[in-house]
């Protein structure tokens, strides 16, 4: 696992100022789980009343916390929840082990807080393969409980880092029938990163009252046009899980609430967009826009092939204006296109279109594109109204770098 990486050039000027979500409280500490002296657990503790959605990795080789927080969800509210995260193991592809360290920890979880083990849960994140030293973590857990505070968000999100440069948090507010909801999140995720889901981890909080069913509705909705829709390196990892915490505490009821969708939605996306920023290696920021093509799914399908395509991001590394990478990546996808209806730009500066390149385009202008840190790419298929916007980022010599020890 890469250390003392240099903060991603996309980063943000600095951790956002989260909102105390009432009901919840966390504690982090230093377990140990890979590096001595590194906050590597966080705690975070739910009040009863408390819905909790989540989504998760459809990886085939799923790690044991996944499978279990999956068989967990949509229990019984009334007893509160807690959720436990350690980063350094993911806890993957370690047979039986894993699933007794996932059954230890919530024994020893559920004992220190009164919790049921039905309403504990865990995720890990970091090496494959390695057994999960979860005594060390267990060690910890009284540390823990005794250190829990409302307003310890920050720490959280630090904790659960693994080659991340950035911690990453966002927030936001939706006033419901004259009182004010509060919306914060905090997310992991750097390297193995695509959809369904993106190694991420992401747990959102809110004091809205949501009842679960609609929670998860909403959670899974929303999380096709945010978090399925980034890619770093096209490898979809282990261990994604994804959770949305709704503690009720405001006692506004946000069920089927549309200014709270739209409050989700905009904390999801940016904590989407902040994983793509802390791409490992990344340097630009890539927008991908489809217009045009003959469905939505088609549109995303499109999208994707062109981010996830090594030679699409090497190029926009090297700065260099080559659409027909993007071209070559549309003819590989799979979806619908016809040669000679596309159009291509980068940003507002109009590169290719009916199958040849634009008549006034000056590969100076592309090239002065390719030099922005956030950089737009469009395309239009001209087949129907199908459309779709993913993002990524660019692949460079670093990412090689970080990935060539990533044990070490």
């Amino acid at each position: 696992m890469a250390k003392n990486l240099p903060v991603s050039p996309l980063a943000p000027a600095s951790f956002p100022d989260l909102p105390k979500i009432e009901g919840v409280r966390f504690a982090t500490a230093a377990a140990g789980v890979k590096y001595q002296g590194r906050t590597d657990v966080m705690l975070a503790v739910m009040d009863p009343g408390t819905s909790v959605a989540g989504v998760f990795t459809r990886s085939k080789t799923r790690s044991a916390p996944v499978l279990d927080c999956q068989e967990k969800l949509g229990g019984d509210a009334s007893a509160g929840a807690a959720i436990l995260v350690n980063s350094g193991n993911s806890n993957a592809f370690t047979g039986h082990y894993g699933q007794t360290s996932v059954a230890e920890i919530t024994a020893a979880v559920a004992d220190a807080t009164g919790l049921p083990a039905e309403r504990v849960f865990t995720a890990s994140t970091g090496v494959i393969g390695e057994p999960l030293p979860h005594d060390r973590i267990i060690a910890k857990i009284s540390e823990l409980t005794a250190g829990l505070d409302p307003t310890a968000l920050e720490g959280a999100a630090k904790a659960i880092m693994t080659t991340d440069t950035f911690a990453k948090g966002a927030s936001a507010t939706v006033e419901i029938d004259g009182k004010t909801v509060k919306i914060a999140g905090i997310a992991k995720g750097s390297g193995m990163i695509a959809p369904d889901m993106a190694t991420m981890l992401v747990y959102i909080f809110t004091d809205a009252r949501v009842e679960q069913a609609a929670l998860q509705a909403l959670l899974s909705e929303i999380c096709d046009r945010s978090f399925n829709c980034i890619t770093v390196d096209s490898d979809t990892s282990t261990s994604d899980s994804l959770m949305l915490c709704a503690t009720g505490a405001s006692g506004v009821d946000a069920t089927g609430n549309a200014a709270f969708a739209q409050a989700l939605e905009t904390v999801m996306l940016d904590l989407a967009h902040q994983v793509v920023r802390d791409g490992e290696g990344a340097t630009k920021f890539v927008e991908i826009q489809i217009t045009g093509a003959a469905t939505d799914q088609d549109a995303k399908v499109h999208g994707m092939a062109i981010a996830n395509s090594p030679l699409v991001k090497t190029a926009i590394a090297g700065e260099d204006p080559n659409w027909g990478r993007v071209v070559m990546a549309i003819g590989k996808s799979g979806a619908a296109a016809d040669r000679d209806l596309l159009s291509i730009s980068f940003g507002d500066v109009l590169v290719a279109e009916k199958g040849w390149v634009s008549p006034n385009y000056r590969e100076e202008l592309g090239a002065a594109e390719m030099k922005k840190e956030e950089i737009t790419i469009k395309v239009d298929l001209g087949l129907g109204t199908g459309t779709a916007t993913v993002w990524t980022c660019d692949l460079t010599d670093q990412y090689i770098s970080i990935n060539a020890d990533y044990r070490s």
